[in-house]
C-alpha cells in the first residue's frame, strides 16, 4: 500500500541512566573506510576518521574548520586519560562498577546473535483504516552493531521482526550501532544511527537501503521543505566539565543526501522541533557533568543562523510543540538534587513561562494529551525511578499519574518508547529491560488494560506511523 501523508513521531534516545564506560569495537560500513565510534561511552581515549568531499558553510567560525574541497582528510583525536582517582562511591566509581557488570553480561552473551527475520501473529488483524502500521527502531546495546528495524501491520495483525536484514542481505553490519531516531518524509524512511555516525535512508514501503548521510555523533532528525535537519554532538566522546566543542544542526538536501550547511548551537544538542520558520533545539551538555547546558537554541530557517537562546533548566532532552503555541521541553535534571521536570515555553514570547513537577524521559502528544513516562537514574536512591503520567496541554496540568490501569506497569522494568494510535487511542509502550537482551512491546487499550505484547529487538525505542492513501 502507498501513503499520501507522513506522520513523524518524536522519538527517544540517550539513556536516562548511569553513563557507562565501555570499549567500543571497530565497525565498518560500505561508504566509510573506518570508524571507531562511541558517542555515549566515556572512553579515556578515542580515534575516529571522517571523509569529506566538499566544504560546508557554517554559521559561525568557532566550529573546527571543514576540509578543503576535493580533499580527503583523516582526523585523529586523542583524549588523555584522567589521572587516577581515589576509589570512593561516587560517579566515577559507580561507572567503573557498571562497566565491569556490563562486560560480564557481554561475556555471557558472546554466542548471542541478532534475532533472525521473523513474522509473528499477534492479533486477528482486520484494522482497515488510514494507518497501515508502524515501524519500530530497536537501538541495540552499544558497541554491538545490533540496531534492528521491526514493523507491525494493522491489517494482518502480524509483527515483522528485523525486516532490514531481510530487505538488505548484502549490507555488512546491517543497520549499525545504536538507532537513535526514526522518521518518514516523502517516500523515504530515515533512521539516525548514532554510534555509526550516519543517517540511514530507506524506501519506506520496502525498507530497502537507498543511501546514507555521514554525520558524526548524530542524534535527532526533523524536516522542512526540501531539507532534513539533524542534530550532532560534533565533538569527541569526553566527559569533561570544560568541554570545548559545541554541537550543531546539519542541513541535509533530501534529494542528494548531502550536508549543505551547519549551524552551531549549544553543547550536545538533542531533540529539535520546527515551528513556522524556526528550529528549536534542546541543548543538553550531557558530556559536561556537572556543568550541564540549560538552553533551547532558536534558529532562523531562512538564514540558518542561531538568533537566540532561551534559558530553561539543566540537561535538556525532549521538545514537542502543541497546537496552542506552547513548546514543551523536558529536563533530565542532574541525577542528584535537581529532578527531571517538564517545562513550557510560550512561543509567541519565546520565553519560559511555566513548569510541571513531573519527571520525563520521553513523551508523545496525542491531540491535547501529552502521554509521558520517566525511567531516570537517581544517585540519591541508586535506582531507576519509573513513573507515568498524562498532561492536559490546554489546562496545563497533570490529569493522570498512570495511564496503565491493570498492574502491568509493575512488570515493566525500563519504559523506553511510546506511541498513541490517533484513531483507536491504543497506547504502545516498549520495555528495554536490561539493555542487553530482547525487549518487549506492549499494547494497551485506551482504558489502560493490556491487549497484547510481543518480543522485539534489543532496546526497542523509536516509532513512526505508516499512513495509507
Amino acid at each position: 500500500m502507498r501513503n499520501k501523508q507522513n506522520i513523524i513521531i518524536p522519538p527517544a534516545s540517550r539513556k536516562d541512566t548511569i553513563p557507562v564506560e565501555r570499549k567500543t569495537p571497530r565497525t565498518t560500513h560500505p561508504s566509510r573506510r573506518e570508524r571507531i565510534v562511541s558517542p555515549e561511552t566515556n572512553l579515556p581515549s578515542l580515534r575516529y576518521e571522517t571523509a569529506h568531499q566538499k566544504e560546508l558553510p557554517v554559521s559561525t567560525n568557532t566550529l573546527s574548520p571543514p576540509p578543503h574541497k576535493n580533499t580527503t582528510i583523516q582526523r585523529t583525536i586523542r583524549i588523555k586519560p584522567s589521572p587516577p582517582k581515589k576509589l570512593t562511591i561516587n560517579h566515577y566509581t559507580l561507572t567503573i562498577i557498571i562497566l565491569i557488570v556490563s562486560f560480564s553480561l557481554s561475556s555471557c552473551r558472546e554466542e548471542a546473535e541478532i534475532l533472525p527475520p521473523e513474522v509473528i501473529p499477534v492479533t486477528p488483524g482486520g484494522e482497515e483504516d488510514a494507518i497501515a502500521g508502524f515501524y519500530l527502531l530497536n537501538e541495540g546495546n552499544m558497541g554491538s552493531n545490533k540496531s534492528t528495524l521491526d514493523y507491525f501491520d494493522f491489517a494482518t495483525g502480524e509483527y515483522h521482526r528485523n525486516i532490514y536484514a531481510d530487505a538488505n542481505p548484502s549490507v555488512p553490519k546491517e543497520l549499525g550501532d545504536v538507532g537513535n531516531d526514526l522518521a518518514i518524509y516523502g517516500n523515504r524512511l530515515y533512521a539516525v544511527i548514532n554510534c555509526s555516525n550516519k543517517v540511514e535512508v530507506m524506501d519506506k514501503y520496502t525498507a530497502r537501503r537507498l543511501g546514507q548521510v555521514d554525520i558524526p555523533n548524530c542524534r535527532y532528525i526533523r524536516f522542512h521543505g526540501a531539507y532534513a535537519y539533524v542534530t550532532s554532538y560534533a565533538g569527541p566522546v569526553e566527559i569533561n566539565p570544560n568541554y570545548k566543542q559545541t554541537g550543531y544542526v546539519a542541513k541535509v538536501d533530501t534529494a542528494t543526501l548531502e550536508v549543505t550547511a551547519r549551524c552551531l548551537v549549544g553543547f550536545q544538542p538533542d531533540e529539535l522541533e520546527i515551528v513556522g520558520e524556526k528550529i528549536y533545539v534542546a541543548n543538553s551538555g550531557g558530556y559536561m557533568t556537572p556543568n550541564y547546558e540549560s538552553t533551547v537554541s532558536v534558529i532562523d530557517l531562512a538564514s540558518f543562523t542561531e538568533t537566540k537562546r532561551i534559558e530553561v533548566a539543566p540537561n535538556l532532552h525532549r521538545l514537542c510543540a502543541d497546537r496552542h503555541g506552547n513548546l514543551w521541553v523536558s529536563s533530565r535534571g542532574d541525577y542528584y538534587t535537581q529532578p527531571s521536570r517538564l517545562y513550557r515555553i510560550d512561543l509567541s514570547q519565546e520565553k519560559l513561562v511555566d513548569s510541571l513537577d513531573i519527571a520525563v524521559s520521553n513523551f508523545y502528544l496525542d491531540g491535547d494529551s501529552l502521554y509521558l513516562y520517566s525511567a531516570g537514574w537517581s544517585y540519591i536512591s541508586m535506582t531507576n525511578e519509573v513513573t507515568y503520567g498524562i498532561v492536559d496541554v490546554v489546562r496545563r496540568e497533570i490529569v493522570s499519574r498512570n495511564f496503565i490501569t491493570d498492574g502491568t506497569d509493575l512488570q515493566i522494568k525500563i519504559p523506553y518508547g511510546i506511541l498513541v494510535h490517533p484513531q483507536t487511542k491504543d497506547i504502545y509502550l516498549t520495555d528495554a529491560k536490561n539493555y542487553v537482551s530482547p525487549g518487549t512491546l506492549y499494547c494497551f487499550g485506551k482504558d489502560g488494560k493490556q491487549k497484547w505484547n510481543v518480543r522485539t529487538g534489543d532496546i526497542p525505542a523509536h516509532f513512526v506511523l505508516m499512513v495509507n492513501f
